[in-house]
């Protein structure tokens, strides 16, 4: 049995290899947004049909959503104390560090907010 001549032109996928996923710079720019501007980016880019399923920007998006509302709940809970006005300033600044890396194309790893997004099936 002879094989069939490989086509150059068309693409060989290994199914053992997961599919590399091309991130443009739309992407890294919304997932950037998303940390930033959490938790209001977060459901606009929830809205949009062309954004909301690219893997990059679901990734970044979950994390920015859940990280956005604990900052909303702990600046509600914890009022105008001072720990209430420190924490959440703190936390929205680790978020634009979160941000950067994003905008590098880099999957930021964030503790306890990763796992629980992946277990929900968010991400």
């Amino acid at each position: 049995m002879a094989q069939e001549p490989i086509n150059p032109e068309e693409p060989v996928f290994n199914e053992t290899e997961p599919q590399v996923e091309e991130i443009t710079s739309d992407d890294k720019l919304w997932a950037l947004l998303a940390y930033i501007f959490a938790p209001w980016v977060s459901i606009i880019l929830m809205l949009m049909e062309d954004k909301k399923d690219r893997p990059f920007i679901k990734y970044h998006n979950a994390q920015a959503l859940i990280l956005g509302i604990a900052i909303i709940a702990l600046s509600i809970v914890l009022g105008a104390t001072v720990v209430g006005l420190c924490v959440p300033v703190v936390l929205w600044i680790v978020m634009i560090y979160w941000g950067i890396q994003a905008y590098n194309g880099e999957y930021v790893e964030i503790p306890f907010v990763t796992k629980f997004a992946k277990d929900q099936g968010w991400m």
